[in-house]
């Protein structure tokens, strides 16, 4: 399986930190935060990862390389402009292939990852749902019985990690538009499953979650 990690954003909610730095290169426990995803991805059995870029793309291609040093094989997707989390996706289907891949978030730190299971029947998405985080009290979807729902309660929130059938995003133009309604629609037609991960997880959006994370991580 490979997998995409979402890296295109401005970053606007960690400015000052991202006036000069992108996001995913932004430093916790002693190393830029996206690369605590690609040693994740390494240990998980992941070969193959592709990266979207836009915003300061030259820091992050070149701080990353072909992805040898992580014993990976990396590719990027540049953007002109950042076309989104579902444009974003579209744009690299071509590097992803036509089988299920991993999907994560640039700004997130997990300690896990999705299952990496095969969509069953004719699923078209597996999401990660997590503990709902205080700055997120109202969560986004239900999960019932490994199936996820648009309504329903209680509701978790989106972990910014999932598996995508590319079948999910094929047929939508290459232009910018947000992945979130397409999952919406493909819940209302009862195909995407979930999972329910208690570990920790941090949504680092922004520098106070940033440091808090850093210090966390270098006590343990």
């Amino acid at each position: 399986m490979k997998a995409m990690i979402l890296a295109a954003g401005l970053g606007k909610r960690m400015r000052p930190l991202t006036d000069a730095c992108p996001k995913p290169l932004l430093p916790v426990a002693g190393r830029p935060l996206i690369v605590h995803h690609l040693h994740r991805l390494k240990q998980a059995g992941i070969q193959e990862v592709v990266i979207n870029v836009s915003h300061l793309a030259d820091q992050i291609m070149g701080a990353l390389g072909d992805g040898s040093q992580f014993g990976l094989s990396l590719q990027f997707s540049r953007e002109d402009a950042p076309l989104e989390t579902g444009g974003g996706v579209r744009k690299a289907l071509p590097l992803l292939g036509d089988t299920p891949f991993l999907l994560l978030n640039g700004d997130v730190w997990c300690e896990a990852l999705p299952k990496q299971q095969v969509l069953q029947g004719n699923d078209l998405a597996h999401l990660m749902l997590v503990d709902n985080p205080a700055h997120h009290p109202e969560g986004d979807f239900n999960l019932a019985n490994g199936r996820i729902q648009v309504s329903g309660q209680p509701k978790l929130t989106f972990s910014g990690l999932s598996i995508i059938h590319p079948a999910l995003l094929a047929k939508q133009p290459l232009e910018a538009f947000a992945l979130a309604p397409l999952l919406k629609d493909a819940m209302q037609q009862g195909r995407v499953s979930g999972e329910h991960f208690n570990g920790h997880w941090v949504d680092v959006g922004t520098p106070q979650r940033l440091k808090a994370l850093d210090r966390q991580l270098n006590r343990q």
